[in-house]
This record gives C-alpha cells, structure tokens and sequence, in this order.
C-alpha cells in the first residue's frame, strides 16, 4: 500500500493537542496541510526511491526496513515523538531502505523548503527539533552499542527495559528481524525472559 492518499486532519484533534501552539502558529501550520493520517501498512518509502519528506510522529509507529534475500530486516521504530529524516535526504542519493507505518499513524510530513518556512517564522521550531533529532541520535548510538555487544537475551530484555511498548505494537517477526533472530527463536527467548522475571 503506497502512501498516495493520506487522510486530511482535521487540525482541532490533531497537532494542536499535542503541542501548545498559538493561533497564528495553528493557522500556518493548518495552511500548510503538513499533518497526515496513514494507515497500518502503508509504505511511505521504498528503497531506491528519491525523497524529499522528513517525518515526525505525532502518534503511531512507523520503521525502516531493507531487504536481505527476500526477508525484511527491521532496523529501527520510531514511536510518538520521533523525528525521521531520511539520510538520502541529505546525501541526494536514493533511499538504501524502507519507510512503512506499523500501525495507523498521524505523522507531520515536511520537506526542507516547508521547514525553512516554519523556522524562518517561528524559529522556536527549529530548536525544538534539532533537540528532539540529537535526543534520537543518541539514543540510535546507545542502542547500536548495545545490539552489538549483546546476546539475543540481553537484546531482548533490553528492548522490554527502554522500549516496553514495542512488544505489544509491532508483529513477532518485525521485533524478530530487529534484534537479528528468528520468529521461532524469539518465541522462545521470551518464554525464557517472562519466566526469569516471574521468578525474581
């Protein structure tokens, strides 16, 4: 399912509750039609693809995915409050993975040229997200620091530490491909984990 036709927001249940904005920030921001509505499913990149779009999620789950031999390999989520910006947006080359959305997801969807905009007028914006961008870059390090010093217990329990909600939102085999296991072997690693934890 491409993202051709996502669903306008009607901006009152939407954005506005959940930041605290000012009328004139409201009215640009609606003007702009930058918040979309995609539904579980729908692919918002596909590898090899140019792109001109960042995402910012304002409620849902999207991830990056690419392809090994047919099996796709989840590389990361991105929940509520997560920026995404593509780095073939800034390389000018085209996208080495896939954008999908994991389950229904209201996201604000600019370009840098909207961006410019909406920093050039309320640059309060822009330091906002760069915050939130070095807050998801730091995060990505300790994350892969982790993954790659880790067994796939320890990935695991990590996972349910720092990121609880994935278990319950994302299918078995995208949680799978993201911590380099298979279905079979996760079902189980987690077995193995609620029954530690039970004991403790």
């Amino acid at each position: 399912m491409l993202a051709d036709k996502p669903k306008r927001v009607n901006m009152e249940n939407g954005l506005f509750n959940y930041l605290s904005l000012t009328s004139e920030e409201k009215t640009l921001i609606d003007e702009l039609n930058i918040i979309k509505c995609y539904n579980k499913g729908t692919i918002l990149l596909r590898e090899g693809d140019n792109v001109d779009k960042c995402y910012f999620v304002i409620k849902g789950c999207i991830r990056t995915y690419y392809l090994n031999n047919g099996d796709e390999i989840t590389a990361e989520f991105y929940t509520e409050s997560n920026p995404l910006s593509p780095f073939c947006l800034r390389n000018k080359k085209p996208s080495s993975f896939n954008v999908a959305c994991v389950e229904e997801s209201l996201l604000c969807v600019t370009t840098p040229k909207v961006e410019a905009i909406i920093f050039r007028k309320f640059p309060h914006f822009e330091s906002l997200y760069r915050m939130l961008v070095e807050e998801v870059l730091v995060n990505t390090h300790i994350s892969f620091a982790q993954f790659k010093n880790a067994s796939p217990e320890q990935r695991y329990e990590n996972m349910i530490v720092n990121r609880p909600d994935l278990v319950k939102r994302a299918p078995l085999s995208q949680i799978a491909s993201y911590l380099g296991i298979k279905p079979e072997s996760l079902s189980r690693l987690r077995k193995r984990v609620n029954n530690k934890l039970q004991m403790v």
